[in-house]
């Protein structure tokens, strides 16, 4: 979809590129949260005294 909304940025419709990639930028970064997440919980070599 971002590729095909490549061709209708120079009409002026950039929404059409724009929301996919910006979809896909969440979507990357919420997955590495929740990777993150669960290797705080599940690695007990990570976690520190107090």
């Amino acid at each position: 979809m971002i590729r095909q909304g490549t061709e209708f940025m120079i009409t002026g419709q950039w929404w059409v590129a724009i929301f996919p990639g910006v979809a896909l930028i969440f979507l990357v970064f919420g997955l590495n949260l929740f990777g993150d997440g669960l290797q705080d919980i599940l690695d007990p070599r990570r976690r520190t005294s107090k």
